[in-house]
């Protein structure tokens, strides 16, 4: 398990004034087996000074800058294309780990023997106020994954050996991704661990507050994508607006 190396893919857009404690919370950690690819979105503030910074003095960043803003899915994307380890995590850069999140994580997926694991994460607001502690279900299979997102993405992890993916540009792009991972590994666990595992930033504004518009990308993705019928549709729209509430008490 020591010498697993995990790919962990940051994007960063005008992240500076969080962007050293997510970056700390990944060199940080038990499992030093690790590259850290943070994809520079065409930011304008210090951003990139940071991230070349933390190069210098550490082997392990791997900075890549865009020639211009493209979106989240598309750097992501860049930094899977630079991935060269046997797994892949992500961490946006405004969120942040568990010392030992990687440690705990790859130690279950292989002594489970799965390609896909996720974990609990609390939801924090910029002041360090809980929000809501999310606590997944232990594992899930597409038909779960249909019914609700039980992948926190700053927790999610999966092994490379599942074949190219990548995000698309859509509403829900992480559901979207580890919905089709989750289908091709057939299923996924959640990590058993005695501290959630991230803690996922909740800003005014952000684009995943707007409840009314998430619904509206969840309705896409099931007709437009995993190319539902109607009645199916509306059953897990059932389950995933359902879900969503508890998600949120």
């Amino acid at each position: 398990m020591s010498t697993s190396v995990v790919s962990v893919v940051m994007p960063v857009y005008n992240a500076e004034p969080w962007l050293r404690r997510s970056i700390d919370s990944v060199l940080q950690q038990t499992h030093p087996s690790l590259e850290l690819i943070t994809v520079d979105d065409g930011s304008s503030d210090g951003s990139w000074d940071i991230l070349e910074a933390y190069a210098a003095l550490d082997e392990r960043v791997r900075p890549i800058r865009l020639d211009r803003n493209g979106g989240v899915a598309a750097a992501r994307n860049a930094g899977i294309a630079a991935a060269t380890g046997s797994h892949v995590a992500f961490l946006d850069s405004d969120d942040w780990w568990h010392p030992r999140k990687l440690e705990w994580q790859l130690a279950q997926m292989i002594a489970a023997g799965v390609r896909v694991s996720y974990g609990p994460y609390d939801r924090v607001t910029p002041q360090g106020q809980l929000l809501s502690q999310v606590r997944p279900r232990p594992a899930v299979d597409y038909r779960d994954m249909l019914k609700s997102n039980h992948i926190g993405h700053l927790t999610g992890m999966y092994e490379r050996s599942l074949g190219a993916t990548g995000f698309q540009r859509v509403g829900h792009e992480d559901y979207v991704f580890w919905l089709e991972l989750v289908r091709r590994a057939g299923r996924a666990i959640c990590v058993s661990a005695p501290a959630p595992l991230a803690w996922y930033l909740v800003r005014e504004g952000s684009v995943s507050s707007n409840k009314i518009r998430a619904a509206q990308w969840q309705w896409r993705i099931y007709r437009r994508i995993e190319r539902l019928g109607w009645l199916a549709s509306a059953v897990y729209m059932f389950h995933y607006t359902w879900h969503a509430v508890r998600k949120r008490r």
